[in-house]
């Protein structure tokens, strides 16, 4: 956990890697993997049928071709040897180059390549998650365009930024244990910026196909979040222990806090919205989950829920097709979950009588929220500009499915 906080350190000060660390890392990794199908199934459970396949098959597509990013150029940029704190050296690992099994101040007590692979995981799925504010009207052909720019100009420079032990974010001691900022607060403003950009729907016809495919997606990511979360840790260790109860708690209180808001509100017991209380409380617990305390994680799962639930209903007053809630969701909980770690972070929170991390947090985040929603809606500009963004209203009045792919969900 050392490499959050920049500490530099030396390869004399490594001991010979643990196999039950590697292991773990291993396991955690395929955890993180198990995400993206997930969100496939949690995404595609809640839009129409004429469109589930080709909503799924955006966020599957992420595995593919960000993994290739990844290899050739997004790791480097994202951990290779820092410019002036902004972003790494693109060349330092590109096609995975100088990546070996031996140790690396990045990596601490794993080997580097297995870093690598993990950190992998984590940029694939932040895209993916974008794709849920602009479903049912997207050009499938923009829509990769766009993640390929969103991975090399949004995400890695913010990986350097927070988790680079050079990274000026890092420096200032702001906190991301798992990617509350780095992957839900990113994924949040991208998502507003591009319901805006696109529009509206035309053809007001979304409407959940199956909501047994967001119950299998829901419990999909709540499985692999152990890895998104626990593997931050980066060993088989306290701190992994720590993460792993402080993520299972904050997404139960999360989930049984949302239903009962609703349930206050006047509205029967629904699977969405169990789900959705579910995945808001593992976003919210993301960013602190190994600096917090079992009873704080608690706290920030049920206040959590409350605040992302009214602020959902105090953003749909506003005349934008965020079509499943991302912002409100991923972006807001990530949002939650940076400002309560600024304030819980054991010996360097607010709640400890410490100023200065949570000063650097409120900092981090107007950083990040401009940088990314404004970023983001200049690479929609760009895709728009060399491939048709948005889908004809014929296609968009047909379903995606059968006029982009040729297929149907039979």
């Amino acid at each position: 956990m050392l490499y959050f906080f920049g500490q530099e350190l030396i390869l004399d000060d490594f001991r010979k890697e643990s196999a039950a660390d590697v292991a773990w890392l291993i396991t955690a990794t395929c955890l993180v993997f198990l995400m993206t199908p997930g969100l496939s199934f949690f995404y595609g459970g809640m839009v129409s049928k004429k469109n589930i396949l080709s909503t799924m098959l955006q966020s599957f597509m992420a595995l593919g071709l960000i993994s290739l990013i990844w290899v050739f150029v997004g790791f480097s940029l994202s951990f290779g040897d820092s410019f002036f704190g902004l972003i790494g050296n693109p060349f330092q690992h590109f096609l995975f180059n100088n990546i070996t099994l031996s140790h690396s101040k990045l990596s601490l007590e794993i080997p580097l390549l297995l870093f690598a692979l993990f950190q992998m995981k984590f940029a694939i799925i932040a895209p993916a998650i974008t794709t849920g504010s602009f479903t049912e009207r997207i050009n499938f052909n923009g829509f990769l365009l766009f993640m390929s720019l969103f991975c090399l100009l949004i995400y890695c420079p913010l990986a350097h930024w927070t988790w680079h032990p050079d990274g000026f974010l890092n420096k200032w001691g702001v906190l991301d244990f798992a990617g509350g900022a780095v992957v839900h607060i990113s994924a949040g403003f991208a998502s507003l910026a591009g319901a805006i950009y696109l529009g509206k729907r035309k053809f007001k016809h979304l409407k959940s196909y199956n909501t047994s495919y967001v119950l299998l997606g829901t419990g999909m990511l709540w499985f692999g979040w152990f890895g998104f979360n626990s593997g931050s840790a980066l060993g088989a260790n306290e701190d992994a222990i720590l993460a792993f109860v402080t993520t299972n708690t904050a997404s139960a209180i999360c989930m049984i806090s949302w239903l009962v808001i609703e349930g206050i509100k006047g509205h029967k017991i629904k699977v969405i919205d169990a789900c959705i209380g579910a995945v808001v409380g593992l976003v919210i617990i993301t960013p602190a989950a190994g600096f917090v305390n079992i009873s704080q994680s608690m706290f920030m799962g049920a206040i959590g829920a409350v605040i992302c639930n009214l602020f959902l209903d105090f953003f749909k007053r506003f005349d934008i097709d965020d079509s499943l809630d991302v912002f409100a969701c991923h972006g807001m909980g990530g949002i939650v979950g940076l400002l309560l770690t600024g304030i819980f972070a054991k010996d360097v929170g607010l709640f400890y009588g410490e100023i200065t991390t949570f000063k650097n947090h409120i900092y981090a985040l107007i950083i990040i929220s401009i940088f990314t929603f404004f970023g983001s809606l200049l690479i929609y500009k760009i895709t728009a500009l060399m491939i048709p963004i948005r889908v004809s209203n014929e296609i968009e009045e047909k379903g995606l499915d059968h006029s982009i792919h040729g297929e149907t969900l039979n």
